[in-house]
């Protein structure tokens, strides 16, 4: 039996990743530092993407792998880590003949091309964070071309979802309204905004693994085209639960005076360009090429409410 490995296991997508794939009859072998059964039949083992010989040891034996971690989100953790993760990955990959599929955000991107992001789009960041992920994106790509791995780019903007985990539309609006509190943003509330639902992100992931023409490529995952600005989704959410709470915009330079007393406001500011430009997330290729749909905002946001 085929067995494919999932490294940063138990994360909002490598749940979703997992379902699909063990619904298919295909082993998987989840690895995180606490890695928990998704299917009865997972295969778990502990262990450390900072430790290369750990993550050799989980991937031997495999025919796909899925890099599908989150790190703590602070710049000199990302400028620290994720190029040693990458590289442990793309090793341990290259020499056990195991393709690769890589999660990845859309930080590196230029931020002049925000409005209009596609697979075309040049990647030119000018956040440290973005340096970070065109680092170990360019580690990648020098790893295909030179035929030593086959590998997917699949590439999701902001994400939400029924019992999602650190996600900003969530923690702000979602759950807020739910409790009956205002919801909150920054910067900006009327911008266009791409939020992806992470069903469609983890189902469309685990399909592009299983299709023989999709490899050494990068492709937008689907997207809800419609670009809703938070304000819009306060709307929908309050059309939803019959109730009139407002939208409390944060301005730059009360999340500047915030960010010298909590520590995630100060990694947030240098992707202001995120929200308070419009953010448009191209995700036609998949839809083109396999029919691939994303859930409307509305729809997303009505499973959430139930959870």
């Amino acid at each position: 039996m085929s067995v494919h490995t999932i490294l940063g296991a138990n994360g909002n997508i490598a749940k979703i990743v997992s379902a699909e794939l063990g619904s298919s009859g295909i082993a998987i072998r989840q690895f995180s530092r606490t890695p928990k059964k998704v299917n009865p039949t997972d295969e778990l083992i502990s262990g450390d993407l900072l430790d290369a010989s750990a993550v050799a040891e989980a991937v031997k034996g495999s025919a796909i792998v899925f890099l599908l971690a989150g790190i703590q989100y602070k710049s000199a953790v990302w400028e620290r880590d994720w190029p040693i993760i990458m590289r442990n990955t793309l090793d341990a990959c290259i020499v056990h003949g195991a393709k690769l599929v890589f999660f990845d955000n859309m930080y590196a991107c230029d931020p002049d091309h925000i409005s209009h992001l596609t697979e075309e789009t040049p990647l030119n960041p000018k956040s440290r964070k973005g340096k970070a992920r065109k680092q170990i994106l360019d580690m990648l790509w020098a790893e295909v071309k030179s035929g030593k791995i086959s590998a997917i780019v699949a590439r999701a903007p902001d994400f939400y979802g029924p019992d999602a985990s650190n996600s900003v539309l969530d923690e702000l609006v979602i759950k807020r309204m739910k409790a009956g509190k205002n919801a909150q943003w920054l910067y900006s509330g009327d911008k266009k905004h791409s939020f992806i639902y992470i069903p469609d992100a983890g189902k469309a992931t685990a399909f592009l693994a299983l299709q023989e023409d999709s490899w050494n490529q990068t492709w937008n995952l689907p997207t809800d085209d419609s670009y809703p600005s938070v304000k819009e989704i306060v709307e929908m959410t309050n059309q939803q639960l019959g109730t009139k709470l407002k939208l409390q915009v944060m301005p730059a330079w009360l999340v500047s005076i915030l960010g010298l007393f909590m520590p995630v406001m100060k990694e947030i500011a240098e992707l202001r360009y995120q929200t308070d430009s419009d953010y448009c997330f191209d995700s036609s290729k998949i839809d083109k090429a396999y029919g691939l749909k994303p859930t409307k905002m509305k729809e997303g946001l009505r499973e959430c409410l139930k959870s």
